[in-house]
């Protein structure tokens, strides 16, 4: 078979390797790829949001499979173009999409259909947005409508903040477009989960939990990133929890969609926040989380190609979906400066040697003469999996240990609030 990727970071890597497992698999191209992944796929140097490159490139090279794994294509309605020129795909179309893609729309679906979230209203309006602040209880978080590289919230611990958050957004362009329009949450406290689902929208599926790092640096400090690390599963995450959530979440989530006449089929994500409420869902992602593809994929025993196809094809009740009963790691190696300004351009140094079960996922990488050099932000992440999640926590460590690059940094406490928990357990 022949495979196209779309996309450019760890998660694109993470799922090339897995589906490079399944024996009928003979070419993988990767659109745009990184030069990390360009050692396991052939990049093909059109970017993810080039819908029509990427679609003509599919009908040109006869592509078996397709699988579009980033946000902004997906929202764009790439599985759309690609589904009319006769290209299977894993992914949802434009309509179902837009379950990350608004999350207005997000807001509005689970108040429609009793989906327990947090409380809030909607602006489109700077003057009613500071109203509404005005009688709010702090801390009061205060998110973009639209898709912001998974940095489109602000958790405002005045008011006098989160005007400046509604202010910024609405009339500074902080995220473009995409902060036209702002939902004001109640700040909801707990323990976070991510959970990914397979669901061809009759049949869901969810994957091993997972925990995400999104702060900067030590102790959950700094600005908010696109991840700094993730562990799986997530030790909060019950199976009384995680049987209360495919009942009052996951399920009546997928069926809310078709209600709406918006079916969605791919990978859907649940940001979930366990209060003492019960389990409520902080936002909706219509694609693979990153960093949690690092290490929800590790642990899955199951085909990922066959399971995708099953999911395109309607078949998903039919198919296997089996995790290992293991744990895994994911350090992310970031250029210093991130999320803001960083400077690019620097020799990766890696291992000779890995040990088994370790993994090194590249985001932020390019080939330049021949050396692989950072190229971005997130440069790559270090996964480890093992038996307990100290062992996938120490082998993390350990990995990262052996990789270099000039302004590198890292968090040093990835798993520390979970292996505290499991150690209180």
């Amino acid at each position: 078979m022949r495979i196209m990727v779309v996309g450019a970071g760890g998660r694109e890597h993470a799922i090339i390797r897995k589906i490079a497992q399944n024996k009928k698999v003979g070419k993988i191209f990767a659109l745009p790829g990184n030069g990390g992944i360009a050692a396991d796929a052939e990049c093909v140097p059109i970017d993810a949001a080039d819908i029509g490159g990427i679609t003509a490139f599919a009908v040109k090279e006869r592509v078996d499979f397709a699988v579009v794994a980033p946000d902004d294509p997906l929202v764009a309605g790439a599985v759309d173009e690609l589904s009319a020129a006769g290209i299977p795909c894993f992914g949802p179309d434009k309509k179902a999409a837009i379950i990350e893609g608004s999350k207005i729309f997000a807001k509005d679906l689970m108040k429609k259909y009793g989906i327990p979230t947090a409380g809030y209203a909607t602006f489109d309006s700077v003057d009613a947005a500071d109203a509404y602040i005005d009688n709010a209880d702090a801390p009061i978080v205060v998110k973009a409508d639209g898709l912001a590289l998974g940095k489109g919230v602000i958790i405002a611990q005045t008011r006098e903040e989160a005007k400046k958050a509604v202010h910024d957004m609405m009339e500074g362009g902080l995220f473009g477009g995409s902060g036209k329009r702002v939902v004001i949450e109640e700040y909801l406290e707990g323990p976070e989960v991510s959970v990914l689902a397979f669901t061809d929208g009759k049949t869901i599926k969810p994957m091993v939990s997972s925990m995400d790092h999104k702060r900067a640096l030590d102790g959950d400090r700094g600005l908010n990133t696109g991840g700094m690390g993730t562990i799986a599963p997530n030790p909060y995450y019950t199976e009384e929890i995680a049987a209360r959530c495919t009942e009052e979440i996951f399920v009546p989530t997928v069926r809310a969609m078709n209600a709406e006449g918006r079916t969605f089929r791919g990978c859907l994500y649940f940001g979930l926040m366990l209060t003492d409420r019960g389990p409520k869902v902080i936002e909706y992602n219509c694609r693979f989380g990153d960093p949690e593809a690092q290490v929800v994929l590790p642990l899955l025993e199951s085909d990922l190609l066959e399971i995708m196809i099953a999911v395109h094809n309607g078949t998903l009740e039919q198919t296997e979906v089996k995790f290992s009963g293991g744990h895994a790691c994911c350090v992310i190696a970031a250029s210093k400066g991130y999320p803001e300004k960083y400077e690019k351009g620097f020799e990766i140094t890696l291992p000779d040697y890995r040990a088994p079960g370790t993994e090194i996922y590249f985001a932020g990488a390019k080939l330049s003469d021949g050396k692989l050099v950072t190229s971005g932000g997130r440069v790559l992440g270090a996964v480890s999996t093992g038996g307990t999640l100290e062992a996938a926590v120490s082998g993390a460590y350990g990995l990262i240990k052996t990789i270099s690059f000039e302004n590198m940094f890292y968090r040093n406490d990835i798993g520390g609030r979970a292996l505290k928990a499991v150690k209180t357990r």
